[in-house]
Order: C-alpha cells, then structure tokens, then sequence
C-alpha cells in the first residue's frame, strides 16, 4: 500500500467556487490518475485559507506553498512540474499569502505567522467531515464543561478570559451568559448572530464555511453556561454554502449524539436550527433579529427589557456574534490565562479582520488584539497595490471611522481605537490610496445608510434622506456655504435621537471624515472655500 507523500487542499468557499474550484479540483483529481499518483498524492477540501480575488487557490503540503488562480488547465504543469518532479510552478505561485499557523502559546515569531484561534481549523480541515474536527480537538471543549467545569465554570472561565462581542459592540460575553443564567423563565434560548451586513465584512461567512463545527461547539458552550436549551443561528439568505455546510454539520453532529437529548449522559439537551433572514441591514440589531426571527419585520425593540431577560418569545435569550462563539471553544479547552497571552491587557485575544480596497493581497486575517494598522496592511495585507501611497482606511465598515496617515500607528483593538474617537466594529477595513476621493467615499457610505433605514424613527428616516440630497449636491459640485455644516448637525441630532444604532452611526463616518480629510471635502463646495 503506497503512503500518501503529497496534500493538495483546495479552498472550497463560495468566492472560489464562482471562479471555478470545482472544475479545478476535477482536474487536478483526473490528472493525477493519469499519472498513476492516486495512492500517492491526495486531493482534500478544505474552507478559505483568507485570500480573497485570487481565484482558485490550493495549497501543496508538507511544502506549503500556495497557487493562486489555478485554471483546469494548470493542473498537468501542477501535477507534472511540481508534484511529480518536485519543480514548483513559479507563475502561479503566491508570493504574499501569509503563512497558515496553529495556535501558538507565545508571542513570539513573525508578524506573517498568524496566531489562528478562530481560524485554527480553516484552510486545513475539510469542514464537512466531523472526524476531522474531532480529530484536531473538536469537542474537547464540551467534554471539558461537562466533567470538570459545570455551568458555573464555563461562565467564570469565559469572563475571566475578557473576552468581549466580537460584532461590533464589545460587550463582556461572560457577564451577558451570567445575567441570562440568573434570569427566570424557560425555556432559555441561544442565536447566533450571523447575518453578516456590514459593507467590507465577509468574516462570519468565511469562518461558517470554513469550520461550522466550531460554531455548533460554542453555542452548545454557552447554552450549556446559562441554561439554554435551544439555538437558532440567523444567517443571511445569500451565503448558500455557510447554510449548507452548518446543515450539514448539525445532522453529523445530531448522529454523533453531539446534539439533541441527554447529550453524552450529561443531562444536558441541546439543538439547533437555522434561520434565514432576507438581508435586511437593521436585523444586524439583535431586538430587530429576535422580531424577524419570531415572523414580524425587523423592526428594533425598546430596551429594557433587554434580550437576557426577555428576547425570543419573551423568554431570556443570549444573542453572540459568530467570531464571538467561535473563540469559545478553544478558551474553555486551553483555559482563560492561555487566552490572555494574546492581544493586550484591558482587549486580549484576537481579532479577525477582513482587509480589502488597494492593498495588494486583500482578504481575511486573525491577528492579535492591538496590531497596528500599519502592521495590518503592510505586513498581512502586502502594503498598498502598484506601490502608490496610502491616503486613509475606513475601519469597521459603513458605520465606522475613516483615518488618515496620522493614524497608522494605532492599535487595532475596541479600547484604543475609542481614545481616537473611532471604533473596531466588525474589524473590516477598507484601504485607499492617493487616488482615492473622500468626497465620493463618504456619498457611497450614505447611500448604503439611505437604502438600509428601516423607517422606524422619524431622525433616520428623514434624516438619512437628507443627508443623501446634501452629499450628492456637494459631489456633483453644486454645494453651498453651510452644507457641510449642516451635514454635522443632522448627523449629531440623529446619533441623538435615533431609535438603534443604524441612524446613530451616521455622525462617525462624517466627522471622522473631516476630522482627517477636512481640506478635501471642504474643497468639494466652491462657495465655502
């Protein structure tokens, strides 16, 4: 029997499958038959591996080298060349993908080297095989709460750790478990916050395809924590292959008997379902989830009550973030210390931050909680693209903050950036260059505002509609003296006064704005120059 001397992986997410993975991994498959390698070399799936515009990618291993944009046609030089003569394929090789690595203990290495947590498993196991997961420490979590932690551990394991929301707010996820343990009411219930709207946010898409078991873990950690007996994970209609894997994966685990009544002779009785929204910016807000969830339109609720004590149906419900649930696993497997070698003191961890506009490798990356923005896009990211200087980023999609060059050198993290009066947010980041027109930046952003508001609250929805009319006038090079001005105000009456946080983000992206860019958008209106 020949021993398999060569992987191939395959990234198999919904990005490379539109450029073709499919008919690549077919070829690759019969072209090595071809060659009577069957027994010595093996093609594997496997979720994203981060990059994002690079076409079909694979990865060879024990070599680790990557290619990007793999056509069917690549795959007798591949097979030939380099598996076969041991010659890599130069052309199609990735030069800048930064290297795939376990979780490491220290804080040593080089900044390429990924500290992986969420993503430890993406890009290296098949996501659709549940020995796989196992295999790599899937699960050992759950054993660990069962026989040695309990409810009460798994709660104070998770607050001691610090972590904290991973969607954007930052709330503590250990103190929302423990208000919802000490609520009264059953049944108790888990969502999984999945539907991802953010402009510049494909995080939770990728780790969703990428490793859906460890979402299945985290959930049944935190319900297990406070006493929920049911999940509902709420995900975006569009991410068809994040629906079908986590399906996919809730049945093996259902066979297993990870899921469903008295899980592993624990007591414990636990499953999941999934939800799907109509892509509706506003059910990002967890009270409007929870109102789409229960059949109504995602409208947001008034709080209190909040959802800890009175969510879905009225019961207490826990709402977390995907990359949030996703940390949980390796925290109670490892302990909170462990966890807290990474990132700083007052955030630690790790952040997963999607990096796209004019960088040169644009994609998905885990880093440690206050990695500069330098660092993001210089070291991760391949610096700007087609060597041009960079002019400003804006963090943390539409409803976050653009920054200028003065702000390279900040700390990526939720507590530093609010001393710059800026926020993480959903950890996207969209990199401009010197070409780059703010004027048409900041136009785009409220459009997406305009078209998403709900129309609940009067400041929104008459507010976002005026702002549209100001911006488009000043980009089409009719604004007037006051504009701006105006602008200001009715973003700060609407952060003010607006029912959720859809028309209160609106003041961010236009101070943040003119705060590092004043120069340029001024110049955009004649009359008040």
């Amino acid at each position: 029997m020949n021993l398999v001397r060569n992987h191939v992986l395959i990234s198999i997410d919904a990005g490379t499958i539109m450029a073709g993975a499919r008919a690549v991994e077919k070829a690759l498959v019969d072209e090595i038959g071809k060659q009577g390698l069957a027994g010595e070399i093996a093609v594997l799936e496997t979720g994203s591996i981060g990059a994002t515009g690079q076409g079909v990618v694979i990865v060879v291993y024990p070599e680790g080298l990557y290619y990007a944009n793999v056509a069917p046609e690549d795959a007798h030089e591949i097979v030939e060349e380099h598996l076969l003569k041991g010659r890599p394929v130069k052309r199609l090789m990735m030069t800048e993908m930064p290297k795939q690595q376990v979780i490491r203990k220290g804080k040593t290495g080089l900044l390429k080297e990924q500290p992986r947590i969420v993503l430890k498993n993406s890009g290296v196991i098949n996501p659709e095989n549940i020995d796989e997961y196992i295999a790599a420490g899937g699960y050992e979590a759950i054993e660990r709460a069962f026989t040695e932690l309990k409810p009460a551990g798994v709660i104070k394991e998770v607050k001691d750790s610090g972590l904290v929301g991973r969607g954007g707010a930052a709330f503590t996820t250990g103190m929302k478990w423990d208000f919802a343990s000490r609520a009264p009411g059953q049944p108790k219930y888990i969502i999984c916050n999945a539907d991802e709207g953010e402009p510049g946010t494909f995080k939770d898409r990728l780790i969703l395809e990428g490793d859906p078991h460890k979402l299945i873990e985290g959930m049944m950690l935190a319900a297990y924590a406070f006493g929920g007996s049911k999940g509902f994970i709420y995900i975006r209609g569009e991410y068809a292959l994040s629906i079908e894997r986590l399906e996919k994966a809730i049945q093996q685990a259902r066979d297993y008997g990870i899921l469903g009544d008295n899980i592993l002779e624990s007591g414990f009785s636990f499953d999941l379902a999934v939800m799907k929204g109509a892509g509706a910016y506003v059910c990002g807000e967890e009270t409007a989830l929870i109102e789409s969830l229960e059949g109504k339109r995602g409208h947001p609720r008034n709080k209190p009550p909040y959802p800890v004590t009175e969510g879905l149906w009225g019961k207490p419900t826990v709402v977390n973030n995907v990359e949030t649930l996703a940390n949980v696993p390796e925290i109670i497997r490892h302990g909170a210390a462990w966890y807290r070698g990474y990132g700083t003191e007052k955030c630690p961890g790790t952040k997963v931050y999607t990096i796209i506009g004019n960088v040169a490798t644009p994609g998905l990356i885990e880093a440690e909680m206050g990695t500069t923005l330098r660092d993001i896009i210089y070291e991760y990211a391949g610096g700007i693209k087609a060597g041009k200087q960079f002019k400003g980023a804006l963090v943390g999609g539409a409803a976050g903050a653009f920054l200028g060059p003065e702000m390279l050198d900040a700390q990526m993290d939720f507590v530093n950036l609010r001393e710059y009066a800026a926020v993480l947010g959903s950890g996207a980041i969209l990199v401009m260059d010197e070409h780059t027109d703010i004027v048409d930046m900041l136009q785009s952003v409220l459009h997406f505002f305009k078209h998403e508001s709900c129309g609940h609250c009067v400041p929104c929805r008459l507010g976002t509609k005026e702002l549209v009319e100001i911006i488009d006038q000043i980009a089409d090079g009719k604004g007037k003296a006051g504009d701006i001005e105006k602008m200001v105000k009715i973003s700060e009456v609407m952060r003010d006064t607006s029912f959720c946080p859809l028309g209160q983000s609106l003041n961010l992206p236009i101070s943040s704005a003119l705060k590092y860019f004043k120069d340029e958008v001024y110049g955009r209106v004649p009359a008040a120059v």
